[in-house]
């Protein structure tokens, strides 16, 4: 069997079980529940929030609505509860293909504290979710109408009449939504504070059939146009990016080859015109990259740390590529984020084996002998700062009580995950790491004082090829970048996933070129620090995405408020600490194969 049917065979026997366990429904199968004619229909209420915060929700029945005397919830998969999913029964009765007109919900009576809670609410354009055989439905509470400047009118409704339109085809519901088109809203206006309002809530249910026989067939983003419509393919940011990766790797493969022939032809004649003469002293009037070949792979300090950068960056490596090809494989339900988070968490544990292997491998290649404490730094270098960012995000969210708040048992099954498959696994792929490393195997011979480096000019500090090996990658996908945070932060749906893989091969394939480059220029003016500046280099694209992401929250978002604001910056921060991870061990194991290529060919002593 070919490697490609091995992997076949692996996706589909396992990573349908991944999924199984993370949304409790295998993927593919859509979770539809089959009626005859009188059948109760569960309608459960599920979320509130802001409609320009996606990330701040509450409990449905937070706010003075109808309730039952017992609230009972219904059981979430962790990807549900990860997603600020938190269903209940309501007191809406509705049944199969039977058509309700105007049927009393409730009578209410609210006092002027419950009353200002609506207005708030209203005022801050909050929207209600409701699922029915697991097809959400969206709504807003309410109704504010701003007019005229002298005199200015501020009206506020509270809409206290739902239509709720199904359609079924055959035994099965295939498209829900509410609205509230022909309703007058109740006035919430000119209540005295010792006054209370009575309100009377009601609701209709309409039947209709439909030629759709599959949820999927279905025009995706068609949810009544309550959130935007799935992105289109936007063809600028492809051939954007499709520039500049070909002018990039042109000039890497003409212009920096060529160069390097040259040396290489000029450095080799040079040694065989004095091989029989200075001998060790053939250093003298050499210049350029030839004359460090014996510090260029001079083990850089900090050599746990590095390594466990590289550890963890190629773990990201591997977890993305994941999320990706499994998303391309169909995979996930787009219109539920839900799938996704679980499968992330899944697949971050599980690659946790990539990271320990990878750290461990090369820290004992480099001459590293503290090996537990390098496994310990590489299990760390990503949890501890995630959990003290989850923990200000996570307790944010519980002090204005949003159902973004994980429970406790949520927490505990998370933590169980990662004390038994994530950080095991990481020991283990550390052990075998350390098993089958060898020697470093460096081209030349490293000498034991180091040499002198030059004064090096402005335009070769650190700071100028950060700046240079961070904004060209980003340049190559700020376009997409925009998508992406309009859908992680915003309520467009992607499903682009085959212009996601080309992107983020993009993204590579630029880290790897201006690496190589910026790695050539540094070795150039004899400055054999290169192991950190590669690293660094590159992956300072990740605070160019940070940067974006500020650009994004002011001019791009109507976000506000303390809780999204906490959420997005600290999610934010964490983003480009991941990417900056993952290019820079992309940028260093590409200067390095680089460097060996060179010095392999570069004719010594």
């Amino acid at each position: 069997m070919t490697v490609l049917g091995h992997l076949r065979s692996w996706s589909c026997r396992w990573l349908p079980l991944l999924l199984l366990l993370g949304t409790g429904r295998e993927p593919g199968v859509e979770g539809v529940t089959h009626y005859k004619a009188g059948d109760p229909v569960i309608l459960y209420v599920n979320k509130v929030g802001p409609y320009h915060n996606p990330q701040e929700t509450y409990h449905y029945y937070q706010l003075p609505v109808c309730c039952p005397e017992k609230i009972r919830h219904k059981s979430l998969s962790l990807g549900e509860v990860l997603d600020g999913d938190r269903m209940a029964e309501s007191l809406y009765e509705i049944r199969f293909r039977e058509n309700v007109e105007k049927r009393i919900l409730c009578h209410m009576q609210l006092n002027s504290a419950q009353v200002e809670q609506l207005r708030q609410a209203i005022e801050e354009l909050y929207y209600f979710e409701f699922v029915v055989d697991d097809l959400p439905i969206r709504g807003f509470v309410g109704y504010m109408e701003e007019s005229g400047f002298l005199p200015h009118s501020h009206k506020i409704g509270l809409w206290t009449h739902l239509d709720f339109h199904l359609e079924f085809h055959g035994d099965r519901i295939i498209f829900a939504n509410v609205s509230v088109r022909d309703v007058k809203p109740h006035s919430l206006d000119g209540l005295r504070p010792d006054e209370f309002l009575g309100l009377t809530h009601t609701y209709s249910v309409r039947w209709s059939e439909t030629s759709v026989e599959r949820r999927s067939d279905r025009r995706r983003g068609d949810d009544g146009g309550f959130f935007p419509r799935t992105l289109e393919i936007h063809w600028l940011s492809i051939i954007n990016s499709m520039v500049l990766v070909f002018l990039l790797v042109g000039f890497v493969a003409v212009i920096l080859m060529r160069v390097l022939r040259n040396d290489l032809a000029r450095y080799n004649l040079d040694e065989e015109t004095t091989s029989g003469g200075s001998g060790d002293d053939f250093e003298q009037g050499d210049n350029g990259w030839k004359i460090i070949h014996t510090d260029v792979f001079r083990f850089p300090p900090y050599r746990g740390l590095l390594c466990a950068v590289l550890g963890v960056g190629a773990q990201f490596l591997a977890l993305g590529t994941g999320i990706i090809v499994m998303a391309l494989l169909g995979m996930f339900n787009v219109h539920r984020h839900g799938a996704i988070n679980s499968a992330a968490i899944l697949l971050y544990a599980l690659t946790c084996c990539i990271s320990g292997y990878v750290s461990s491998h090369f820290y004992r290649q480099i001459g590293g002998e503290r090996w537990v404490w390098n496994i310990i730094l590489t299990t760390s270098l990503f949890s501890v700062p995630f959990f003290l960012t989850w923990s200000v995000v996570n307790s944010v969210h519980w002090a204005n009580g949003s159902t973004q708040a994980l429970p406790a048992t949520t927490i505990l099954l998370l933590l169980t995950v990662w004390l038994l498959v994530g950080f095991p696994l990481t020991v283990i792929g550390g052990i075998f790491g350390k098993n089958n490393a060898s020697l470093f195997d460096a081209p030349c011979r490293t000498k034991n004082i180091a040499r002198e480096i030059p004064p090096q000019p402005w335009y070769k500090s650190t700071l100028i090829h950060m700046t240079v090996g961070g904004f060209l990658p980003f340049s190559a996908i700020s376009v997409e970048l925009y998508y992406i945070f309009a859908t992680v932060w915003g309520r467009e749906q992607y499903t682009l996933y085959g212009i996601l893989f080309f992107v983020f091969a993009i993204l590579l394939s630029v880290g790897a070129c201006i690496s190589i480059a910026l790695t050539y220029f540094q070795l150039s003016g004899e400055d054999y620090r290169w192991w950190w500046r590669s690293v660094l280099s590159v992956g300072s694209t990740g605070l160019f995405i940070f940067l974006y992401s500020v650009f994004y929250y002011a001019r791009r978002s109507n976000m506000s408020g303390v809780v999204q604001t906490v959420e997005f910056f600290g999610y934010s921060l964490l983003t480009g600490y991941v990417f900056f991870l993952m290019l820079g061990t992309i940028s260093f194991f590409s200067s390095l194969k680089f460097i060996r290529y060179i010095y392999v060919n570069l004719k010594m002593d």
